[in-house]
């Protein structure tokens, strides 16, 4: 079953290679989507993919790299896009 979140991650996620941490979970749980810094210093993650595979990113996501702290993750469920297509860091 396909699955397609949208998370907004609060806490020190910026800075600190938490992106690059979620493009690397991604595409090593072969998800598609994208993962961007947002001005507030969260960052927002749209990921779609087999469903145990979205649960294992919120699960990393929940951690996040060594010198990040998640305070918090707001999920959204969304209809999944099929135009979705790889991983990528949005700038």
């Amino acid at each position: 079953m396909t699955r397609r979140v949208h998370l907004i991650v609060s806490g020190r996620v910026q800075s600190v290679g938490f992106r690059m941490f979620i493009d690397r979970a991604a595409r090593e749980l072969q998800l598609s989507g994208w993962v961007k810094n947002l001005t507030g210093g969260n960052v927002e993650v749209n990921a779609q993919g087999a469903a145990p595979m979205i649960d294992e990113l919120i699960k990393r996501a929940e951690t996040g790299p060594s010198k990040s702290q998640v305070t918090g993750i707001s999920i959204r469920e969304l209809e999944p896009d099929s135009s979705l297509s790889g991983f990528s860091v949005i700038f």
